[in-house]
């Protein structure tokens, strides 16, 4: 790994180790489509699917997108992947006692799980890749799923249009100095943003289509937070 590479890794894993603790308290304020985003399309995805024997999470953070996979599939099995093991140890608590959960404290970018699974889940983590990185992802997780298998992405993007792109953040901007969050929370999401590399959906919708998905499709969008449903 090179040396840039490798501090971009260390500067991720210290600024989300930083927050793990506050890091669901604070979501639903950061978020301002949260119930939609999470709990809602969730249920519909889960509705329209067969429950998958195995999902995999990339980027698991404290466990808050598994909670809501868990509500639905509660027989199937889950490994939550992340590079961060502080905000892993969060959702170690979050899931204590329950045996069909484990994790690995890995970096996904270059390696997913050594197991056999069907679906895969991201949420507000592969925005942080740069796009070459992106479609390597995408192809490994293309190859790694068997046929029918899921891939779904709970993500943050940007406009693609400067105007709109301003629209979108000076809106978010003013929500989140509205929402009750601190001073501190706001300056640690302001550091947590410069190192966002957001696409537009459409944008990794066609990455996708390129790693040879046979569906995809954008199934939930609000400004910046959409979530891409990808069928191998």
């Amino acid at each position: 790994m090179s040396s840039n590479l490798t501090g971009e890794k260390m500067n991720i894993e210290k600024q989300f180790n930083l927050i793990a603790e506050e890091y669901d308290s604070n979501r639903r304020k950061f978020i301002p489509c949260f119930d939609d985003f999470y709990k809602n399309t969730t249920e519909f995805i889960v509705s329209n699917i067969e429950k998958p024997k195995q999902i995999v999470d990339l980027g698991a953070g404290t466990g808050l997108l598994i909670y809501f996979w868990y509500q639905q599939c509660p027989d199937s099995k889950y490994v939550l992947v992340d590079i961060a093991d502080e905000m892993l140890n969060v959702a170690r608590k979050r899931f204590e006692g329950i045996e069909n959960i484990s994790y690995q404290t890995e970096n996904y970018i270059h390696k997913l799980p050594d197991i056999l699974f069907d679906t895969v889940i991201s949420a507000l983590s592969i925005h942080h890749l740069e796009d070459k990185d992106k479609k390597k992802l995408f192809a490994r997780i293309y190859d790694s799923l068997p046929d029918g298998g899921l891939f779904v992405n709970y993500d943050q993007f940007c406009a693609g249009q400067p105007e709109m792109d301003d629209w979108f953040n000076s809106f978010w901007e003013s929500q989140l100095a509205n929402s009750g969050l601190t001073d501190k929370d706001i300056e640690l999401w302001k550091e947590r943003r410069k190192l966002d590399r957001e696409c537009t959906a459409r944008q990794e919708v066609d990455m996708l289509k390129d790693c040879r998905f046979k569906m995809v499709k954008c199934v939930y969008s609000y400004q910046k937070f959409s979530v891409i449903v990808a069928i191998k």
